[in-house]
């Protein structure tokens, strides 16, 4: 695949320890044998890697940069289980052992996700780390969800649908929401309930976040303002960068944007 002239994007997969396939996109090879960061991007919960698709070309021109598909999303395997925040980070392990000197960028869930690998397997890989529009377990704590899982198994297909558009500031088309659709449907309702339900409390985000030695950068739109700034002065050092006019998906709606502040984040770790 290729985004007009931007660098070569390709998929390929790996085997994890438990025998399931995940799917993960590749762009910038070329660059893994320089001194620079690798780039790695978690995306959020029931969406695929390709949601990074302008991350990936983009970047991948001075970096080289994977999105990983998690089991049941994208075009990884869906196992009859795994789906919790203890074996999803030894995925993200496995995904990353491969690597070195890693950028990790987690999104939604995948930012939590991204935690949990840190708690449990350390930070020595990773040179930075970037958590993009989740809760962190900074006060105030989020909206309760409502009747949303609920929703999930009352009418799966409407509850999809109205998600997918609303974590876009900008319209996407009828197709594009569809195959979002599809590809969430992918995981039984049970299994995509599960990975909403992680049983752990709020501060358990928090203690992770505060213990995290390396760099870290959180990116929010204004939901979650005010945790990034008890984040910045409870851990003193995190950068914080507001999008104001952006939806959930904010490196879909302002990609240049969030590609230059990657960009800059990414040179701040050279070493």
């Amino acid at each position: 695949m290729a985004q007009g002239c931007a660098t070569q994007i390709a998929r390929r997969s790996f085997n994890t320890s438990d025998g399931v396939a995940l799917s993960l996109l590749e762009a910038g090879r070329q660059h893994s044998g320089s001194d620079k960061v690798k780039i790695a991007l978690v995306t959020g919960w029931s969406m695929p890697a390709s949601i990074w698709q302008n991350q990936l070309a983009e970047l991948g021109r001075d970096y080289h940069i994977l999105a990983i598909d998690p089991r049941g999303q994208g075009e990884s395997t869906v196992p009859a289980d795994g789906f919790t925040a203890e074996r999803r980070a030894r995925d993200l392990k496995e995904f990353l052992d491969p690597l070195k000197n890693i950028l990790l960028i987690g999104w939604s869930l995948g930012a939590i996700e991204s935690l949990q690998y840190v708690h449990m397997f350390g930070a020595e890989r990773l040179a930075g780390m970037v958590l993009v529009d989740s809760s962190v377990g900074e006060e105030p704590a989020p909206a309760p969800g409502g009747t949303f899982l609920q929703a999930l198994r009352d009418d799966r297909d409407a509850t999809l649908d109205g998600f997918v558009r609303a974590i876009f500031k900008s319209p996407r088309s009828d197709a594009e929401v569809a195959q979002w659709v599809a590809g969430a449907k992918r995981m039984s309702v049970e299994q995509s309930i599960a990975l909403l339900s992680y049983p752990f409390p709020r501060t358990h985000w928090k203690d992770i976040a505060h213990a995290f030695k390396p760099p870290l950068l959180y990116v929010v739109t204004p939901q979650f303002e005010e945790q990034a700034a008890n984040l910045q002065k409870n851990r003193p050092g995190t950068e914080v960068e507001v999008f104001k006019d952006a939806g959930h998906t904010l490196f879909v709606d302002e990609p240049e944007r969030f590609n230059d502040l990657i960009r800059k984040f990414a040179n701040s770790l050279a070493r």
